[in-house]
């Protein structure tokens, strides 16, 4: 029933990450967001993880990262289909929420977007991560 809606990579398991997850989820249930795809990635400390996702113009979209908590750094980049980035959004460790990061996007045109995101991690070279994007129903 879900299957359109899972994005296809490694996935891991975090408990932290986990709870963070459905805490969030439940607070924009609260606001009138649906998960529209959602994953959890394996990453590699310090290099890009692409997540292509087609968005509608005129949608109401909510995009979050979750990092490993141990992570110093952690990044999303967002382009348009002409390469153009769009949102960038940097968080370190130690920052309140450090390990999230979320914005809203409402698209002007229906077309593709890539989420470049990475987290870098001085202990760990695989990191666990979770992306989700959600969108605003009526």
């Amino acid at each position: 029933m879900h299957g359109q809606n899972v994005i296809r990579v490694s996935s891991c398991k975090d408990e932290l990450i986990t709870k963070q997850v459905d805490s969030i989820k439940s607070a924009f249930a609260g606001q009138g967001f649906i998960v529209a795809k959602e994953a959890s990635i394996t990453m590699e400390s310090e290099y890009e993880m692409a997540v292509m996702v087609a968005l509608t113009e005129g949608s109401w979209y909510q995009f979050v990262f979750i990092g490993d908590i141990g992570s110093k750094l952690y990044e999303v980049r967002m382009f348009d289909s002409d390469e153009k980035q769009v949102v960038y959004q940097k968080k370190m460790w130690g920052d309140v929420d450090g390990n999230v990061i979320n914005f809203s996007y409402i698209p002007k045109f229906s077309e593709y977007y890539a989420f470049r995101l990475v987290q870098v991690n001085k202990k760990k070279k695989e990191l666990c991560g979770y992306v989700m994007l959600l969108k605003k129903i009526k």
